[in-house]
């Protein structure tokens, strides 16, 4: 009798999936993928700068800035910022679709659905205020211990659009941090059938190693951080309260500074 050559197709990995081993090698390559593109390669990047930084002399004695203009000329500089962003938040995309072709429902498996903006809304600020306040405290202190550099937040020359660039840069730095390394590594490592204690860990470390060019102090702090917000996803399954306080904070920091900062001679 002649065989048949039907196969049956793989399962899925949805939200909670445990599956065959070799979906597992194919989720665990996916992670190293998405991550080479995104996060974690801005994480090895920021280990060389940090190990640069600390070769140079003491952290306390040299700055990193964030947002600079990339040409003199303004409507250049515009147009290479809003590019910049766009870029950026293409792993982001990436993600949504990883996890659709795999059986997932994107937005509702990361708590992008929008279906609780106020709970959302409500969550973000009360983590925003709980984090951010700390945060500036952790900052100082580091710069005290000279295991921080000096960070200036906004250094775009003064443009009409200055401000609303800083605004998207902070929800870019939200989108891509929160669906990436909260919420989709979360997913993807559960999947694989990791522990909830590694899980945190990843993450968390993973959101430590790329604030590294700020130094030591400035990974330390970000590494507890990575651990509340991971967990927080980890129980409420919900990214949207973290993009929501991450942009909070962002724009606390970017704008405030741009506006105070030449008034306070910072």
């Amino acid at each position: 009798m002649e065989q048949s050559h039907a196969m049956t197709a793989p399962t899925r990995p949805g939200v909670g999936w445990s599956g065959p081993q070799p979906w597992r090698w194919f989720i665990g390559a996916e992670i190293l993928i998405v991550l080479g593109l995104s996060l974690g390669r801005s994480g090895y990047y920021a280990v060389l700068e940090l190990v640069d930084a600390l070769t140079r002399g003491p952290l306390r004695d040299q700055s990193t800035s964030l947002n600079p203009s990339v040409s003199p000329r303004p409507w250049f500089d515009l147009l290479y910022q809003l590019s910049g962003i766009v870029f950026t938040l293409v792993p982001v995309v990436l993600v949504l679709f990883l996890l659709h072709i795999t059986g997932s429902q994107a937005l509702r498996a990361l708590g992008l659905d929008l279906l609780r903006p106020i709970a959302d809304l409500l969550w973000g600020l009360g983590l925003a205020a709980a984090i951010g306040i700390p945060g500036l405290g952790v900052y100082w202190l580091g710069r005290v211990l000279g295991a921080t550099m000096e960070v200036v937040p906004a250094a775009l020359d003064q443009h009409w659009w200055a401000i609303p660039v800083l605004v998207l840069q902070a929800v870019k730095n939200a989108l891509i941090e929160e669906v990436v390394v909260a919420g989709y590594l979360v997913v993807r490592l559960e999947q694989i059938g990791w522990s909830p204690a590694a899980v945190l860990a990843v993450s968390a470390l993973l959101r430590g190693s790329y604030h590294l060019y700020q130094g030591i102090g400035a990974g330390i702090a970000n590494v507890v951080m990575g651990l509340v917000f991971a967990e927080f996803f980890r129980r409420t399954r919900r990214t949207g309260p973290l993009i929501v306080a991450h942009t909070v904070m962002d724009v606390v920091v970017f704008v405030g500074y741009a506006l105070l900062g030449p008034a306070l001679g910072l």
